[in-house]
């Protein structure tokens, strides 16, 4: 079954809408190219512009946590810290409840 991460994220207020929008696609431009990356979507909230919700399908939980341990080395560090407000809190979903 698929792995579907949900990585919420808050951002600075101050941050311009172009430089978010440029670290997110940069940022997402290395996740994108990473073994078992399925796809990516940013849904961005209707109430709040600064808050963003990124969902990521990726074929294993393992391939996952290979690019989460990759992002934690000097080669894979992301430049998306820039435009926090805060770090951004990742859930993990890779079962779910069938209903027929």
């Amino acid at each position: 079954m698929t792995t579907t991460v949900l990585l919420d994220l808050q951002l600075r207020s101050d941050a311009s809408p172009e430089e978010v929008e440029s670290t997110v696609r940069e940022t997402l431009a290395q996740t994108r190219q990473h073994h078992g990356c399925e796809s990516l979507e940013v849904l961005v909230d209707d109430a709040d512009p600064t808050h963003l919700v990124v969902v990521e399908h990726w074929t294993t939980t393992a391939d996952h946590d290979a690019y989460a341990a990759w992002r934690g080395t000097p080669e894979g560090a992301s430049p998306l810290g820039q435009v926090l407000a805060a770090p951004g809190v990742k859930r993990i979903y890779s079962s779910t409840i069938e209903l027929s």
